[in-house]
């Protein structure tokens, strides 16, 4: 309810809104707008509130709540339905628990994860405010062995999204954002399905924004925006990834068209001509990365001169002397 008040009084923004038109639009009393207005300021929101007038939004905090992330987002589907977390343990957890009852295209969010994690189960860094934490719920009309090639359009959509707001990033295929060399953000995708067809896909997306210290064991591989003195909210950057997201997402799977994405992966590639180390459980070995194919699959150069293809989540890629 508090999200549907916020969204009103967002949606009127530079006027005042009475609280007996609230309460007809969400058939509450009055004294319950008035409860819940109280409770938002203490969420940190700057009402200005006069009798016989009614309420005014003058400022926001920098939280990814339903209300904010859906006023003017400009998706069909993606974000019109939104689960906010104070704190959880895990944003895809908690979605692969409602998947199936929860509509296409709704996301789960939370200020803070407690249990975060990425591929392979390695632990995920984050701290409460500090970055987003965002996992979205797809049920598309496609066979399972397609669903890999989600993860590189997530990927191709958080580049778009940075560089629409001026921050220079890239990508490391097929999962890894990174920002002057140092990872600021991870794709986790979890497929739910038969052998043939997908009851769900929840994706999970984790970016560390206004982080400024790391543990000892991640300090020289990861960042934040913040940290590489980009001034960006949060919620810009959310909203501009759901945006970019849904593009691409329905040019797959309603034209089967990839062009846009790996044209995007291509261009933003932060391995594309370079020597990198392939890890494969404990095997290492040293090959030169030559061209992302029409099927999203980085083609490779190995140790005795002949051409691979590996496909994305097959293996794990350090770069030759850093992380990329």
């Amino acid at each position: 309810m508090r999200s549907e008040i916020i969204k009103i009084l967002l949606e009127n923004r530079n006027e005042f809104v009475s609280g007996e038109y609230i309460s007809e639009k969400l058939g509450i009393t009055r004294s319950a707008v008035s409860k819940h207005i109280k409770n938002i300021k203490n969420q940190g929101y700057e009402i200005e509130s006069i009798t016989r007038k009614g309420h005014k939004i003058v400022g926001c905090p920098d939280l990814l709540s339903g209300g904010v992330i859906k006023h003017d987002l400009n998706t069909r589907f993606i974000g019109k339905e939104v689960i906010h977390f104070d704190t959880i343990g895990s944003t895809n957890d908690y979605a692969k628990k409602v998947a199936l009852e929860s509509s296409d295209g709704t996301i789960i969010v939370s200020e803070e994860q407690t249990s975060g994690r990425g591929r392979r189960g390695k632990e995920w860094h984050s701290i409460k405010g500090d970055g987003i934490w965002v996992s979205i719920i797809l049920k598309p009309d496609i066979y399972p062995h397609n669903a890999p090639f989600i993860t590189q359009i997530a990927g191709a959509s958080i580049v778009k999204a940075l560089r629409n707001l001026k921050i220079d990033a890239s990508i490391k295929w097929p999962n890894d954002i990174i920002v002057n060399n140092k990872k600021v953000s991870g794709i986790l995708t979890e497929l739910g399905a038969e052998i043939d067809r997908i009851n769900y896909i929840v994706l999970g997306m984790g970016m560390n924004v206004k982080t400024m210290d790391f543990p000892g064991d991640i300090q020289n591989i990861a960042t934040s925006i913040f940290k590489e003195g980009y001034n960006v909210k949060r919620i810009d950057i959310l909203k501009n990834i759901l945006e970019e997201f849904e593009k691409l997402y329905l040019d797959y799977i309603q034209k089967n068209d990839k062009s846009n994405c790996i044209k995007i992966c291509k261009e933003s590639s932060a391995i594309l001509g370079k020597n990198i180390y392939i890890i494969n459980a404990d095997k290492k070995r040293k090959v030169k990365c030559i061209d992302l194919n029409e099927e999203g699959n980085l083609v490779i150069i190995n140790e005795d001169n002949d051409i691979e293809e590996l496909i994305s989540g097959e293996v794990s890629i350090r770069g030759e002397h850093n992380y990329v």
